[in-house]
């Protein structure tokens, strides 16, 4: 009996310094440099951009559009989108591959296709990816 009551508190000891660990990992954020800050739109030219995630991350999308507006990009849309990836996609839209490259640029190993968009409304669509992980220091202090 007492055996078992001693196998019984060292399981639970196991239990509380494995969840101990796990929410450690889990809130533990590696640093993440921001990208260069060369990286803009070009002066005088109106970009505008659609962010989606489609991560199970809440607030992706806005961490992105703040990244984005704060390099001169006009985000005009965010939204979520129900297939989970990985990778970060950055979609051309209206056939400025230049523009789509600076917004990959921004966000680390993103991925650029060309896709028409018939109504000319978006210029280019961003689909973040769950690798992407937005810059740790502030955009506005």
């Amino acid at each position: 009996m007492r055996r078992a009551r001693v196998v019984v508190v060292g399981l639970i000891a196991l239990v509380a310094i494995g969840a101990t660990a796990l929410v450690q990992l889990r809130t533990h954020r590696v640093p993440v440099a921001p990208p260069s800050p060369r990286i803009r739109a070009p002066d005088g030219v109106r970009i505008r951009v659609q962010v989606l995630n489609a991560t199970k991350i809440h607030g992706l999308a806005r961490r992105a559009t703040l990244l984005l507006r704060d390099r001169g990009f006009d985000v005009v849309e965010t939204g979520n989108v129900n297939d989970s990836r990985d990778t970060t996609i950055v979609l051309d839209l209206s056939d400025h591959p230049e523009w789509a490259a600076r917004v990959a640029q921004l966000f680390g190993n993103a991925r650029v296709e060309a896709r028409r968009d018939s109504s000319r409304y978006l210029d280019v669509a961003v689909v973040l990816g769950s690798t992407w992980r937005p810059p740790s220091e502030p955009f506005y202090p």
